[in-house]
């Protein structure tokens, strides 16, 4: 069979196609040594029931990527609606004055006040382009509750909108 080329995709069309995608907001942290580094990430996603499993990708030029395969380990921390300057913050925009306060399960540290925490030990490595894809088996999950999430949208951030007979989110 013959293999026709793939044509050639302009990266910012590609970003701006995949931004209408609406992702939640993570912060992926690690210990470097003994200091916790942080990273924001949309590219989070679920990857596995039995046994369970997620994934996050991470560029390659990034601190993160050379972190956590020494780490061998990762938490995320989903964010709230109102943790947007931590998202900013560990996106690569420093905020002034930003007081992060971390509470640590399994030895990691998490951000309080996410909606949600995870701790996964480190599986699976995948290189895919520009990124790296770290696969890691969950070893402690925990909700909060009803919090409304941060959400990322066409490049910007987003808050959900609740609709009025939407009970589950009633607070």
């Amino acid at each position: 069979m013959e293999q026709a080329e793939d044509p050639a995709v302009d990266a910012q069309e590609f970003r701006r196609v995949l931004g209408s995608f609406a992702t939640g907001v993570v912060i992926v942290s690690a210990l470097d040594v003994d200091t916790p580094h942080c990273m924001t990430a949309n590219a989070f996603v679920s990857v596995s029931l039995d046994p369970p499993l997620v994934l996050v990708s991470v560029d390659r030029r990034s601190r993160m990527h050379e972190i956590l395969p020494r780490a061998g380990a990762y938490g995320v921390s989903i964010l709230a609606r109102d943790q947007e300057p931590l998202s900013r913050h560990f996106g690569g925009r420093p905020q002034e004055d930003l007081e992060v306060a971390f509470t640590w399960r399994d030895g990691l540290p998490l951000i309080e006040g996410a909606i949600a925490h995870l701790t996964c030990r480190l599986v699976d490595i995948h290189p895919a382009g520009d990124h790296t894809l770290y696969i890691g088996r969950v070893r402690h999950l925990s909700s909060s509750g009803h919090q409304p999430p941060l959400l990322f949208h066409a490049g910007r951030y987003k808050m959900l909108e609740v609709q009025p007979l939407d009970f589950d989110f009633w607070w």
